[in-house]
C-alpha cells in the first residue's frame, strides 16, 4: 500500500524556519490530497495545512501567513515551509494522503510516522 515517510524536522530557535518533505511509495492513485498535521504533548492531533487537486490550500488559523504547503505532482512529494517559528509549534508533524473523489478529498487514510519539530524560545 502507499506509505508515507516524513523529513526535516529538527530543532530550531524561534523566528527561525524549518521545512518538511513528505515522500510516497507505492503510490495507487493518479492524484492524492495531501496534508500536514500535528500533535503537541499531551494535546489532540490537529491539521495544519491541506492542498487539495486543483492546488487549493487551506491552513489552521495559528499558522497562516508563516507556514505554507505545496506539492511536486510528479514526484509525489509534499512540502511544508515554515517559517516565523514559535515555540508553541513544538510537536510532531504527520504526513498525511487521501485520494480524491469530485475534486474534493476524502478523509485521510494514510500517514507517515511523524517527525519532531522543537521549537525553543
Amino acid at each position: 500500500q502507499v506509505q508515507l515517510e516524513e523529513s526535516g524536522g529538527g530543532s530550531v530557535q524561534s523566528g527561525g524556519s524549518l521545512r518538511l518533505s513528505c515522500s510516497a511509495s507505492g503510490y495507487k492513485y493518479s492524484s492524492f490530497c495531501m496534508g500536514w498535521f500535528r500533535q503537541a504533548p499531551g494535546k489532540e492531533r490537529e491539521e495544519v495545512a491541506v492542498i487539495e487537486r486543483d492546488g487549493t490550500t487551506r491552513y489552521a488559523d495559528d499558522v497562516k501567513g508563516r507556514f505554507t504547503i505545496s506539492r511536486d505532482n510528479a514526484n509525489v512529494t509534499a512540502y511544508l515551509q515554515m517559517d516565523s517559528l514559535k515555540s508553541d509549534d513544538t510537536a510532531i508533524y504527520y504526513c498525511a494522503a487521501a485520494t480524491t473523489y469530485g475534486g474534493r478529498c476524502t478523509p485521510f487514510s494514510v500517514w507517515g510516522r511523524g517527525t519532531q519539530v522543537t521549537v525553543s524560545s
